[in-house]
């Protein structure tokens, strides 16, 4: 049985959020500004309202990703890379999209601006140690994997 999330529309044009495939992971959200048109300049971001808020189930966590397409034909993406939805928060969902390309961008209202990942995540308890387990890696860091 699938989980459910309620969402509540905070604002009028608001748009549930609606996956584009069978087989997609992210749920399109849809920018809900009070203008027709925001206005990106270069290097820039921007709060993108969506104009809802969810109940996200306990034990899950909406993850915001950018969209491939506005991200490579655009350079629009979220600026914090992954926004991080905890499932005890209850307002509205603003998305912080970033103009990372070299001209002024212009998002319009009731277009797709990022994706929602629902998952599950555990959550751990943390104890100091004086030693961790050997691995073959050991604290190889950056790029040691690749090496032929």
């Amino acid at each position: 049985m699938e989980p459910i999330v309620k969402v509540q529309f905070l604002r009028e044009n608001a748009v549930l959020p609606a996956y584009g495939s069978a087989y997609a992971a992210g749920a399109d959200l849809v920018a809900c500004t009070a203008e027709e048109k925001t206005v990106l300049q270069s290097g820039e971001t921007k709060l993108i309202p969506t104009g809802i808020a969810m109940e996200i189930p306990a034990g899950y966590v909406g993850l915001i990703y950018a969209r491939s397409g506005i991200a490579c034909k655009r350079g629009l993406a979220p600026a914090n890379k992954v926004g991080v939805i905890d499932s005890d928060y209850r307002g509205e969902i603003l998305v912080a999209l970033y103009n990372q390309s070299d001209a002024p961008q212009t998002v319009e209202r009731g277009e797709r601006i990022a994706q929602i990942v629902i998952t599950p995540y555990l959550t751990v308890r943390f104890e100091q140690t004086e030693k961790l387990d050997e691995t073959v890696r050991g604290d190889g860091g950056f790029g040691s994997t690749g090496k032929k």
